[in-house]
């Protein structure tokens, strides 16, 4: 099979494409024909060594496929059920090896695209609206980045919620696609300054929450756009990692700062992973989820995938297929 391999830690060119065995299902394990992957920066934080991984390494944590056979001990699967996994590394394969307990059945009439592009950021966007800060109606929250795959999920999701959202993009094609995803205001943070255009919007008071993914460039900005005792979910950094803080600064704003939840923060049980994606694969598949999926190259270029990822020349989901 095809598959794409990281035999060092660097910049896209380090993204070769190889021929590897098709692997075995061992107990607990399907094997899955991929038939649509996901592109996260969680698979650029790996290339790069930020996040630490032994090589080489076949990158890639979320696919969309077929089930092609079932190892021993697996139940509620048959081969042929269409299916998506999440958080699973080496997805950027023609098949990639599961463990059952984090696969799901994807809706009837959700296409495998689809269904890639749901699940991590999917479920990244209803664990940041419903768990790390639960909305509500009347709460108003900042989104960074609001025109990327999380960024118009979570604008989605937080309007379905009652909440009015203020987001932040780079350019005026991006800021359309954010209010079409439900934003009030949108704030092209290239031409403006983000933090005193949130507190014009807001009449001089603060949101009650900032979503960031970027990190580094807008941390204290965000910081000083929060009401008291407003909230910070940091959720990436794009940028770069934030600047050193102090806890006594922070509390002398008001502020409280939630560090990076991690993936298994909220899969962290086999009913949780259902619950979650079945709410975000569920809204899609009734076109209550609006997913953007222009951007999908193949499996041999995912080095020219991820660095147009990384140059912000992309919005939505970015999907390989194989």
């Amino acid at each position: 099979m095809k598959a794409i391999q990281i035999h060092e830690t660097g910049g896209p060119e380090v993204l070769t494409l190889v021929d590897l065995p098709i692997p075995e299902p061992g107990p607990g394990q399907i094997l899955i024909r991929v038939e649509a992957i996901g592109l996260n920066f969680i698979e650029v934080y790996f290339r790069k060594g930020v996040y630490k991984a032994s090589l080489p390494l076949t990158p890639g944590s979320e696919a969309a496929g077929t089930v092609e056979e079932l190892g021993p001990g697996v139940t509620g699967f048959v081969a042929g059920d269409s299916v998506a996994s999440v958080s699973v590394l080496g997805s950027y394969a023609e098949y990639a090896l599961v463990p059952a307990t984090q696969l799901v059945k994807t809706p009837e009439g959700l296409c495998p695209e689809h269904a890639a592009a749901a699940m991590l950021q999917g479920m990244t966007a209803h664990y940041l609206s419903h768990s790390t800060f639960p909305l509500k109606a009347g709460d108003t929250a900042l989104v960074h980045a609001g025109a990327g795959g999380v960024g118009l999920l979570l604008t989605q999701i937080a309007v379905r919620l009652g909440a009015r959202v203020i987001t932040t993009v780079s350019t005026a094609a991006k800021a359309e696609l954010s209010r079409e995803a439900g934003a009030s205001d949108v704030i092209l943070y290239t031409e403006q300054d983000f933090e005193a255009e949130v507190k014009r919007i807001m009449g001089g008071k603060g949101v009650d929450v900032v979503y960031d993914s970027v990190g580094k460039t807008t941390f204290e900005g965000s910081l000083n756009c929060l009401r008291p005792r407003g909230m910070v979910a940091l959720f990436g950094a794009s940028s770069g990692p934030v600047p050193p803080f102090d806890l006594i600064q922070l509390a002398g704003k008001g502020s409280l700062f939630v560090t990076r939840p991690t993936l298994w923060h909220y899969i962290a049980t086999r009913a949780e992973l259902e619950g979650r994606a079945g709410d975000v694969l569920g809204w899609a598949a009734k076109g209550e989820l609006k997913l953007r999926t222009e951007h999908i190259y193949l499996l041999a270029d995912a080095a020219q995938a991820q660095s147009d990822l990384e140059a912000r020349k992309t919005t939505g989901k970015i999907l390989l297929e194989p």
